[in-house]
């Protein structure tokens, strides 16, 4: 078997499989797990990488039927059951496609060579270093500069956008005038645009009123039912024809399936993502599944496809598991049933929104909530002890020494 993607539905399939009669083969660029739910704390200094990354192989020390490969993939040959990678081509029996999803910009050229976009630790860490050197930039700036290097837009209402503008302007108010006496910080503006009438679309009404008016709370000015047209590197225009300055342009507007070449088109589904029956076969071929956000399985319960959320890809590998072995076994297989456990968002300290099935709370209670399941869901021990550290040192002094500026090494 060939997992491709050690994420969230990869790594929990490649996980349960141990001691399986499968020989598994797994692939991925890079040679570590990350936690994206995090990404958002390592672009505001919050977090360091290390803390919200695991190695593979430490994961898999103990699994004697895993190969761990670090390559990316080019093609998937269908007709003769083998992918095609950067070191070689890779025969398979069984394949699982566990690729996520990439920053999808809605065919908007420009905005995607100048936004910033935070879909994994590396972008993370280049979104943290640009804030900070615009903020370094300042110091040498007249005012005029100083306003385009500090405003900070952030685009997207859902939980990534909500979580790092209200990250942003904790630093704002609690952080950088420390650090930067000289700056005028009442020059910096933080901007949360969403395409639709409110924040939180995707959960209930108290959530996303609460959101909102917690951001502002903070002092980051929301607008709600305002897309973006055009941005040059510089200049954000928006549908209501409003202009704002700014060398700090984060995307969180939305995600799209990370598809591999070599499916036809029939097996293809909007937002490029893999359409996949009730066991997570891809249409059209029974040995190649997709589990998480590649993949479009369409329900009663959920006619458009399941939210593109961990639990989901979680869930989709526990039962893919379950029917790998009852297909060794020529059982027939279980259809995947998604147990939606609710969702969740912080907005800052003592500020946060939770929405589970049986019950809504907001506040610090959810604030706390929202904290110890995070921490639970870190991968490893260690990486746990770190991030409550960290944690438990802002709350206390207000403040963290993460504020550094790593480039990479030039020759």
């Amino acid at each position: 078997m060939v997992i491709i993607g050690a994420g969230f539905a990869g790594l929990r399939l490649a996980r349960a499989l141990n001691k399986s009669d499968f020989e598994i083969w797994l692939i991925d660029k890079n040679n570590y797990y990350q936690f994206p739910p995090l990404f958002y704390q390592v672009a505001t200094s919050g977090l360091e990488p290390s803390a919200i990354v695991f190695p593979l192989r430490k994961v898999f020390q103990n699994q004697k039927n895993m190969h761990i490969r670090c390559a990316e993939v080019n093609n998937v040959d269908t007709a003769n059951n083998r992918i095609e990678t950067t070191i070689g081509n890779i025969n398979y029996d069984y394949l699982v496609i566990a690729t996520g999803a990439q920053t999808n910009y809605f065919g908007n050229k420009q905005i995607q060579e100048n936004a910033l976009p935070m879909k994994s630790v590396s972008e993370a860490l280049f979104l943290r270093n640009t804030i900070l050197e615009n903020i370094e930039r300042a110091l040498t700036s007249d005012i005029e500069t100083q306003k385009e290097l500090l405003n900070v837009v952030v685009v997207g209402g859902g939980p990534t956008g909500v979580e790092v503008s209200g990250a942003i302007a904790e630093m704002k108010n609690n952080v950088l005038p420390k650090d930067y006496p000289e700056l005028n910080f009442n020059l910096m503006s933080i901007y949360l645009v969403e395409a639709a009438p409110k924040t939180l679309g995707a959960m209930s009404e108290q959530a996303s009123i609460k959101s909102k008016e917690y951001l502002t709370r903070l002092g980051v000015k929301v607008m709600t039912s305002t897309t973006v047209t055009s941005y040059d590197g510089r200049e954000a225009v928006f549908s209501n024809g409003n202009k704002i300055i700014t060398k700090n342009f984060i995307w969180a507007a939305g995600v799209s399936g990370n598809l591999l070449k070599g499916f036809s088109a029939e097996s293809i589904a909007r937002g490029n993502r893999l359409k996949v029956n009730r066991y997570s076969q891809v249409f059209g071929y029974e040995t190649i599944f997709a589990l998480g956000d590649i993949s479009l399985m369409t329900t009663e319960k959920f006619p458009n496809g399941h939210p593109q959320v961990a639990t989901v890809a979680n869930e989709q590998a526990d039962c893919l598991y379950k029917n790998l072995l009852k297909l060794l076994k020529q059982k027939p297989l279980s259809e995947f049933e998604y147990s939606d456990k609710g969702s969740m968002a912080t907005v800052g300290r003592h500020l946060a929104v939770v929405d589970l099935p049986f019950i809504k709370f907001q506040g610090f209670l959810a604030w706390l909530f929202w904290m110890f399941l995070h921490l639970m869901l870190i991968l490893g021990v260690k990486n746990k002890l770190l991030v409550f550290i960290n944690w438990m040192w802002k709350y206390f002094t207000f403040d963290q020494s993460l504020r550094l500026i790593i480039k990479p090494y030039k020759k």
